[in-house]
């Protein structure tokens, strides 16, 4: 007997015979406040969701040509050691490669000896804008240019610091020059990680993603470059609800495509995924592990090209050997023993995140209008409005971690007070308060869990 002749057997079920089922058993309790809730993103979840809540219109996302990679990040102080934990981690299973580099007279040649560029994607940030360092790493990269990402993000470091790295006009200048120099190479960059760790709620998160792309792009029409093949990358912070995490990765997709679309532009956008800094902590610091591994199955599952996880203690700790290596093996094991690379796309037909990515995808939509009409993404945080939705959602969040509401398990609930971790920070775990001359007011991330954690670290 096959599938069809199975399911014929049995007579459709509407959504509004579950529903009566439903209200049967409930014995009187009224539906709408016994099993629906609202979620700070004002997203009313019910109780069961039907192929009538698709309305016969499925979203039939864009899918990646690719199925995602393993990666694994590198903060590049020294070329040789640097060079030395890149090999060590394509070795151990790395698939993919994600530089930070913290100034421009790191060698190349170094850096990415014994690395081939034809097999191993491999992402650099850069803490600094360097037209010539660019164009250096462009004639390294030779033949395998579009194997590599140069993630140029001017305002993202206008974001995060306050300031441009020049000024206004030295910054674009030179997105321009680096634009032109990185024909067929991915040079955009949109830093979401920033307002996910920084308390924004999902819906923000995917409107300001959005209206800082739309930044770039009128950027580019207006300067009459050829972005029709642009390949931007979003690098994105996954959170610890699981459903709304991969809805949020699935709505930005959408909204990416349907921004692509008015500026004609042809390519796909590159997720590069890692769990968020924001629900971590150093007391109980093990269950860091399932966080990280739930947050990794989201940005998997949501369709993230690219994941590279977060290590256990990396809020408190250096990068380490031991540490690094169960973060690696984390995604080895959601990828070759859990087969998370067997099917593209896996949460299509799943009405419940259908029903989420397009709530979503739709709020986020209304917020980037309001920024538009506003007079655009850079102008609005010229007037601090960014910043103040932000520390009010921020505030929100924390008003829940403080009441309970907001669990994170060793920290605001079921926490072990004989547990002392004064001797074992090697690294500062909080936001670092750094006073200095800016633009606008930069956006800081900060942790739920900071001041419940500096309470007890005095109390050692």
């Amino acid at each position: 007997m096959n599938k069809k002749q199975l399911f014929a057997d049995f007579p459709a079920v509407s959504s509004k015979a579950w529903k009566q089922k439903i209200q049967a058993d409930l014995k009187g309790a009224d539906y709408n406040e016994t099993l629906i809730w609202e979620s700070p993103e004002g997203i009313k979840v019910k109780p069961f969701y039907h192929a009538d809540d698709l309305d016969g219109n499925a979203l039939n996302l864009p899918v990646s040509g690719s199925v995602w990679l393993i990666g694994q990040h590198i903060l590049v102080q020294n070329d040789i050691e640097a060079n030395q934990l890149a090999l060590n981690a394509i070795k151990g299973g790395a698939e993919s490669l994600i530089f930070t580099i913290a100034k421009p007279d790191s060698k190349q040649g170094v850096l990415l000896n014994g690395i081939d560029l034809n097999l191993i994607p491999v992402h650099f940030h850069f803490q600094f804008l360097s037209v010539r360092y660019i164009k250096e790493l462009l004639a390294y990269a030779d033949s395998a240019r579009e194997n590599i990402y140069l993630h140029i993000d001017i305002l993202g470091n206008f974001c995060r610091t306050g300031n441009w790295f020049v000024n206004f006009q030295a910054d674009h200048i030179a997105l321009e020059e680096i634009f032109n120099a990185a024909a067929n190479t991915p040079t955009l960059s949109i830093d979401v990680s920033l307002y996910q760790n920084a308390g924004a709620s999902r819906v923000q998160e995917l409107a300001y993603a959005i209206a800082h792309a739309n930044e770039y792009l009128n950027f580019l029409s207006e300067k009459k470059l050829n972005h029709a093949g642009l390949k931007i990358c979003f690098k994105v912070a996954t959170g610890g609800n699981y459903f709304f995490e991969i809805a949020k990765l699935r709505a930005l997709r959408l909204l990416w495509h349907t921004l692509a679309v008015e500026f004609g532009i042809l390519a796909d956008c590159h997720i590069l995924a890692c769990p968020s800094h924001r629900n971590k902590t150093i007391y109980d610091y093990n269950v860091n592990l399932l966080r990280t591994t739930t947050e990794c199955m989201s940005s998997i599952l949501g369709g993230a090209d690219t994941v590279y996880n977060l290590s256990y203690d990396a809020i408190y700790h250096e990068s380490n050997e031991f540490a690094d290596r169960i973060a690696r093996n984390q995604l080895l094991i959601l990828k070759a023993e859990s087969y998370l690379d067997k099917i593209a796309n896996p949460s299509d037909g799943a009405y419940y995140i259908e029903s989420l990515t397009r709530q979503m995808a739709e709020k986020a939509l209304d917020i980037l209008k309001q920024i538009e009409k506003g007079g655009g993404f850079l102008k609005q945080l010229k007037a601090h409005n960014i910043q103040r939705k932000i520390r009010e959602s921020a505030l929100k969040q924390q008003i829940r971690f403080d009441a309970g509401e907001e669990v994170l398990v060793g920290s605001n609930k079921y926490s072990e007070e004989i547990d002392k971790m004064k001797s074992e920070l090697k690294r500062n775990p909080f936001a670092k308060n750094n006073p200095r001359k800016t633009i606008i007011e930069p956006i800081v991330e900060i942790r739920m869990a900071e001041s419940i954690e500096k309470i007890r670290l005095d109390h050692e």
